[in-house]
């Protein structure tokens, strides 16, 4: 007979992914969607994989010409936008469909919390969409310096020597692990060749490959579990998934594509930025004025200019904690109570997002 906690493991995995369940009519032809007031939340994963899978392509085209090298990277993405036949619309749509993707994973996990989605058996389906999450901003931070300008390697010095400061507030050996991590993802004594080769290699390989395998596994389990109730009472009716769903499904991924090649086509991303950010990298130059990360990291950024630094980082901690232990820690909240926390995280996003800069006018202002 098998031992108590090896039947208990092998039950709760069973449980969480019920794989007796793959059969094409289990996942296709008997499944149903939820219709309820919250039912359109259930298209914002289909649509962050659309516009990963935008990037997937276009990154695919930028490599046939981007050089990763200190001396040639800012070159090559100059050949990409001025001279090669439509660089400058697959780099736009790389760039465009990037803040799509991590704007739509931001309103999935909002309202998969809210929903209650991540209760039992879902655990793992949401760990999986957390570490997605993860992967997203991390592709994002990577990203952001291969160009090699001016704005581009000085904000990566400026969020390398902020995981150094963390040590400060570190006890005893552990003090030093910050500055070791640092090292690794520098490379070397500054931000230079080295830094570029190691995100570089992070960001078209190491990445994708372990977004791969949990993109796998996550739609794995939301086929095998289908969608969540999303309410306290089951809904009044329901929609066939094949092919009522994909068929929605479907007709939003052409209306999405359709904005987001308009938008890069004719509004270069670079355009909301009151800065030259062609300007390539000078290691003698001056740190440029008002330099700031991408705008879905204004949540951090902010904070860090107006807080000390130790409150941000025990809170950027535990929320990270929260984040993924979310399952347990709210397995017996309300959806009525989960409902009010999406909303104030939501607010705090939006109001630090579009406001951050004058809210930081204002505290520097009245600190002058």
């Amino acid at each position: 007979m098998r031992p108590d906690w090896l039947r208990r493991g092998l039950d709760y995995l069973s449980e969480r992914l019920p794989v007796q369940k793959m059969s094409f009519e289990s996942l296709v032809t008997k499944k149903v969607v939820p219709v309820h007031r919250m039912s359109w939340a259930y298209y914002m994963g289909g649509l962050a994989l659309l516009f990963f899978l935008i990037q997937l392509v276009t990154g695919v085209f930028l490599l046939f010409y981007y050089q990763p090298t200190v001396s040639d990277a800012h070159a090559s993405v100059e050949y990409i936008t001025y001279y090669v036949n439509s660089g400058f619309l697959v780099r736009n749509l790389h760039t465009w469909s990037s803040s799509c993707m991590i704007l739509c994973l931001m309103v999935h996990a909002l309202t998969t919390f809210a929903m209650k989605a991540f209760a039992r058996p879902r655990e793992v389906t949401w760990l999986t969409g957390s570490m997605l999450l993860a992967l997203t901003f991390a592709f994002g931070f990577t990203g952001y310096l291969l160009p090699w300008h001016q704005i581009a390697v000085n904000a990566t010095k400026v969020v390398l020597q902020s995981i150094e400061e963390a040590g400060r507030y570190l006890p005893g050996a552990l003090s030093g692990l910050p500055t070791y991590v640092k090292e690794i993802i520098q490379g070397e004594a500054s931000v230079g060749q080295a830094t570029l080769s190691r995100f570089y290699a992070l960001h078209v390989v190491i990445l994708p490959l372990l977004f791969f395998g949990v993109l796998g596994l996550h739609l794995l389990c939301v086929q095998l579990h289908g969608m969540s109730q999303g309410t306290d009472t089951p809904a009044r009716r329901s929609e066939k998934f094949f092919p009522i769903f994909m068929l929605k499904d479907f007709w939003l991924w052409g209306v999405a594509f359709l904005v987001v090649f308009v938008l890069a086509y004719c509004l270069p991303f670079e355009s909301f930025y009151p800065y030259p950010l062609f300007e390539p990298y000078d290691s003698l130059g001056s740190t440029p004025d008002g330099i700031k990360p991408e705008w879905y990291f204004y949540f951090i950024y902010y904070p860090l200019e107006l807080l000390p630094f130790w409150v941000v980082m025990l809170g950027q901690t535990l929320g990270g904690a929260a984040l993924f232990m979310t399952p347990w820690i709210f397995k017996n909240t309300s959806r009525k109570v989960l409902g009010i926390i999406a909303t104030l995280v939501s607010a705090y996003l939006i109001v630090i997002t579009i406001f951050g800069h004058d809210i930081y006018e204002m505290f520097k202002g009245g600190g002058a």
